[in-house]
């Protein structure tokens, strides 16, 4: 079986079996040891207890499950951030940036601390997500932050963030397009170059006026986005092939969170670039 890319999905403990480890197996002999004291007072012995499985195998109802109640929490917080912002401006970029950087921080301890099953951990991401994305999504549509377009295109963001869920998902089950190892490695690579860029546009923006232009709303901004937008939507199917595979390779049930985690990021990253897509479209 292929390892995944995505780092949300790895590091899961497999038995050399094929399955993952559990706590079903008494001590060797035990039961004969019993049996041979049971005979001795000339009644059949039974063990006191069977001990039950530590955890059943992950299924995709899982998966839907709790990437539902993930997203139900982070569309919580987002709405009520928007709702704080609107009645006190002054909130939004202290959600902005505490939200996303106690977000970031969050996702790299899931990461490399090996916590991606953890639903707290991934529960407290969605809450300051939210916070991100309801006072980001202001900045956007508020006039006072040099936004335009009002809530509607916060409703066309969303529609379009899961019209592509959607669509890629089409994509993947139907295998139009397969995940190949070769495939991983160039959308993966994407989206470094990406993260490379924006790095150096906003580098560039503290000397030039308008950075590299990345970001400024025009042509060449809004070829950018397109091109992220594109990067994010391929993106999914790296995480439905990951889904996949630690279904096929019996993950267990709490392994549903991490795939939560990561589908969560992913959505996430397509609405704020769609909504910035909008945002140069209207400023038109």
């Amino acid at each position: 079986m292929r390892t995944t890319s995505n780092p949300v999905f790895r590091n899961l403990p497999r038995q050399e079996a094929g399955g993952y480890a559990n706590f079903g197996s008494g001590v060797t002999g035990a039961g004969q040891m019993g049996q041979q004291v049971g005979n001795q007072y000339g009644q059949p012995y039974q063990q006191p207890y069977q001990q039950a499985p530590a955890t059943r195998a992950m299924t995709i109802d899982d998966v839907v499950t709790k990437t539902a109640i993930t997203l139900g929490v982070l569309a919580l917080s987002a709405i009520i951030s928007y709702g704080l912002t609107n009645a006190n401006n002054s909130l939004a970029p202290l959600f902005v940036i505490g939200g996303g950087l106690i977000g970031l921080v969050l996702v790299l301890i899931a990461t490399f601390a090996r916590k991606m099953d953890n639903p707290v951990l991934v529960l407290s991401y969605a809450v300051f997500e939210g916070l991100f994305v309801g006072a980001l999504s202001f900045m956007f549509t508020n006039i006072e932050f040099g936004g335009v377009g009002g809530s509607a295109m916060i409703a066309q963001a969303v529609l379009g963030t899961f019209g592509v869920f959607a669509g890629m998902l089409v994509v993947y089950k139907t295998g139009a397009i397969r995940v190949t190892p070769r495939f991983t490695r160039m959308i993966v690579g994407a989206m470094i170059g990406v993260l490379v860029l924006v790095i150096g546009n906003l580098v560039a923006s503290f000397f030039i006026d308008g950075g590299l232009g990345l970001r400024d709303g025009g042509p060449l901004a809004i070829v950018f986005s397109l091109v992220v937008i594109a990067i994010a939507a391929f993106s999914f199917l790296l995480d439905f092939d990951a889904a996949d595979q630690l279904i096929r390779a019996q993950a267990p049930e709490k392994a549903a969170w991490g795939v939560a985690l990561g589908l969560t990021i992913t959505l996430v990253w397509l609405y704020v670039e769609i909504l910035r897509l909008l945002s140069y479209f209207n400023n038109d």
